[in-house]
């Protein structure tokens, strides 16, 4: 069974691949993942072409500032939740000034989960003209092994929504 990196190296390629193909660019906001899909990306040779760029909003100032989240949002459900996952994916496509964007938020461990919110809760949102697409995924293991199961999951949905279109 091939790596969880080998995986994420071959879904990024496929990122990269797909754009090219539609003439596309993408763009990322990453909070727990830390940049993480960003450079699997940019690992990839001539990625430039498709992929602008990304926000990492580790702090709420920053998804309110650079991404648009409203304080409402975060007030309300909480830096980890579909509405600000939603809201970061919109706001980078906007920031950005691309085709589609990737946004994650989620808690990665090992401290910082609740009854409510454990550790592994991530929200995965894909935003485009198209509109936006957001899912809640809940990743075991610790802090390393939730991020690269971020990391691989978002990509395959983003890979999956520029398919569609």
């Amino acid at each position: 069974m091939p790596s969880l990196q080998l995986i994420i190296q071959t879904l990024a390629k496929e990122s990269v691949s797909l754009c090219l193909e539609k003439n596309i660019t993408f763009g990322t906001a990453e909070s727990c993942t830390g940049g993480l899909i960003a450079a699997s990306i940019t690992d990839v040779a001539g990625a430039s072409a498709a992929f602008f760029g990304g926000v990492v909003s580790y702090d709420n100032s920053v998804k309110h500032s650079l991404l648009g989240v409203q304080t409402e949002t975060l007030e309300r459900f909480g830096a980890v939740s579909e509405e600000t996952a939603k809201e970061m994916s919109s706001g980078a496509l906007r920031a950005l000034g691309v085709n589609y964007a990737v946004a994650v938020t989620g808690i990665a461990g090992p401290g910082g989960g609740t009854p409510t919110k454990p550790v592994g809760l991530v929200y995965i949102s894909v935003a485009s003209k198209n509109g936006v697409v957001v899912t809640e995924n809940h990743f075991s293991g610790d802090r390393e092994a939730v991020r690269l199961q971020t990391v691989a999951t978002a990509l395959t949905l983003l890979n999956t929504e520029i398919r569609k279109h």
